[in-house]
């Protein structure tokens, strides 16, 4: 079955001076489905021919080669505009690419449960380091009557951040459209989130079929199984891609400065107006970030979480 590769983002440039192009859709044991021109094609990531053992991931555009023993092989990864990276969850300091050339990100959360200020950082953080734009999308809206609430805990962490608020029960699809809007043929969409907050639910919906295994979650805790396994690329009707990825549990933070002063510019800029160079922002003299609370001209819990995050940050440079 023939393939427009322009509905999967493909962009002039892109070409291989080897092979075929491809796009990588699924990750699953060393093997790799992608998505070229001719159709779907099975291949086997030799991960020494791949660029010196750079493993292919979900969303990575690589040339294919035919093995007359092997059969279809990823020959090159190309390279890539942008990731999402994290911390390896074994705790050691490696990178540990998630997916590859986003355009857009939407962190998910469930609302059938509470909002940890840390957790939306992380993924907040890790969003921002990629580069693509970033939106929080609330599920399950249906569940609960605390969403002002939970919207100013979003608006103190992510202040300039769209919010979706979705509704997806009985065939209700109450908020969908506006996320809708967002797509577009050739636009690349990631989904980030804890186990069981929505994000295969709200893919089914968004194209229209249930493509993706969904899960009920735990009563106790509302913890999630992991429905979603691995990444998985999905093709929306009106073109464009979304990736669903298994839930994560562990947000480690990569080399994400640059994204910590994007996530909090404001304090960023006002910090640079202190006295010292290195205000603790607490009982130092002339410290600007001080005085703007002073003057409520900013959020103090914005400014109690972005303190927080700079000292984690300090602490990992340290180890």
């Amino acid at each position: 079955m023939k393939i427009d590769l322009a509905k999967y983002g493909y962009k002039p440039g892109l070409e291989t001076p080897s092979g075929e192009l491809g796009r990588i859709v699924r990750v699953d044991r060393g093997e790799c489905d992608a998505a070229t021109s001719s159709g779907i094609l099975r291949v086997l990531s030799d991960s020494q021919r791949s660029q010196n053992l750079l493993a292919p991931v979900v969303g990575d555009w690589v040339s294919i080669v035919e093995d007359p023993d092997l059969g279809f092989l990823i020959n090159e990864v190309l390279p890539r505009s942008n990731t999402i990276s994290r911390r390896d969850p074994s705790e050691q300091i490696i990178e540990q690419v998630l997916v590859a050339n986003i355009d857009h990100v939407f962190i998910v959360h469930g609302l059938d449960r509470p909002l940890p200020p840390g957790r939306l950082e992380r993924f907040l953080v890790i969003a921002e380091d990629s580069g693509a734009e970033v939106s929080i999308v609330l599920t399950k809206a249906d569940q609960t009557e605390e969403i002002s609430e939970v919207k100013s805990i979003i608006k103190a962490v992510a202040e300039d951040k769209p919010i979706f608020v979705v509704a997806l029960r009985g065939g209700v699809t109450e908020g969908l459209d506006e996320i809708n809007k967002l797509m577009e043929a050739g636009k690349t969409i990631a989904l980030l989130g804890e186990s069981g907050a929505g994000k295969s639910t709200l893919i089914n919906a968004l194209v229209d079929d249930d493509i993706m295994a969904t899960g009920e979650v735990r009563a106790g805790d509302k913890k999630g199984r992991h429905t979603t396994v691995t990444r998985e690329m999905i093709l929306h009707p009106k073109g464009g891609v979304l990736i669903d990825t298994p839930g994560v549990r562990s947000v480690g933070i990569w080399d994400a400065q640059e994204a910590l002063e994007r996530v909090f510019k404001d304090l960023e800029h006002l910090s640079n107006q202190c006295q010292f160079n290195d205000c603790a922002h607490a009982t130092e003299p002339n410290c600007a970030i001080k005085e703007a609370e002073k003057k409520e001209v900013i959020d103090p819990y914005r400014v109690q979480r972005y303190l927080a995050l700079q000292k984690e940050l300090e602490e990992q440079k340290n180890r």
